[in-house]
């Protein structure tokens, strides 16, 4: 591979000093044309900032490999503008690193042809400027996505739900990645295969307020394979829209890790039936070792009758005091 001669040698000297081998200074000029004619006082100018900012050198490398277009915008005109935005939005300096790591493109974007648009719509929603700071640190991507085309639909399509603005605004705050899934493509497909499982509309919109990590889910690759799993172990249709309208994550977790080791443990050690868990879904919220086997251990040994929710629905304090365990 020529790289080395078909490219400023300045600029190549910058990139060899920093590690970077040559597939990878190759494809940095794939990806942008107009590095090959930067200064490499330019580059290195860039390259120092970030790293000021508290982006590890470490993992500069891989920032710069992932958006090469940082080492060529403009240091004042572009880059510290808007990292000092970002600042402003309740972010610490060491999350506005992070959220860069994650997405190095952030930087690429104009702070009052993107930012404060984006800034405009979420404050429609009821969305503080430091919870938009939090939901940039934990999705940076949000800054690339189209109002027009792609929020606009996410709030449309939420708003079909019933949703107030308000709750819209909630459910975004609580699952930023919300945003990046496509509407027609997951959400809308999951929304009607939970409504197909029997949940009313108003199910639905709790699932959405309280759990909007199910809404993201594959219907296909997740949902089905759990719905099988639990139709398999003699959950009736009946019985699993009652699970899944109390408590949603059922539908989400690892068969594998999660729901077979608690269904085995409440059929076999235990000696319950599965309709005790429909009666208190939150059974499968609970840790297998830390809460459901330490406490089967201790009513099993004082010989104590009890429903799920008595056993578990409290903490470990209250539990011990409600069955004189005290010592």
């Amino acid at each position: 591979m020529e790289t080395s001669t078909s490219h400023s040698s300045g600029i190549m000297w910058f990139f060899k000093d920093r590690g970077f081998d040559d597939k990878s200074i190759h494809e940095m000029f794939q990806k942008c044309k107009r590095l090959e004619g930067v200064q490499r006082e330019k580059a290195s100018e860039n390259w120092d900032y970030l790293r000021s900012i508290g982006i590890q050198e470490r993992k500069l490398p891989s920032v710069v490999r992932k958006c090469p277009k940082i080492l060529i915008l403009g240091l004042h005109e572009k880059l510290v503008p808007m990292v000092h935005c970002l600042e402003t939005l309740g972010s610490k300096p060491k999350e506005v690193a992070s959220a860069i790591t994650k997405f190095p493109h952030i930087l690429s974007h104009s702070v009052e042809e993107k930012l404060c648009p984006l800034l405009a719509f979420f404050e429609a929603l009821g969305i503080t400027d430091k919870q938009l700071g939090k939901m940039i640190l934990l999705n940076p991507r949000i800054i690339s996505y189209s109002i027009e085309h792609k929020l606009s639909q996410m709030v449309e399509f939420l708003s079909s739900l019933h949703l107030s603005k308000e709750g819209i605004g909630k459910v975004i705050v609580k699952n930023p990645y919300i945003m990046g899934y496509s509407v027609d493509k997951r959400l809308r497909p999951t929304s009607e295969f939970l409504k197909s499982l029997g949940l009313t509309d108003m199910d639905l919109q709790k699932v959405v307020v309280n759990y909007p990590e199910v809404l993201c889910r594959d219907v296909n690759k997740i949902l089905k394979p759990n719905l099988s799993y639990l139709t398999s172990r003699g959950f009736g249709v009946g019985q699993i829209a009652a699970v899944v309208t109390c408590y949603p994550p059922v539908l989400i977790k690892s068969v594998t890790n999660s729901l077979e080791p608690r269904i085995k443990f409440l059929i076999d050690v235990m000696g319950r039936r599965l309709d005790e868990v429909v009666d208190y879904p939150d059974y499968f919220r609970h840790s297998l070792k830390k809460r459901l086997e330490s406490r089967q251990k201790l009513v099993t040994q004082k010989n104590i009758s009890c429903t799920l929710s008595e056993m578990l629905d409290c903490n470990q304090k209250k539990f011990l005091f409600k069955f004189g365990l005290v010592q």
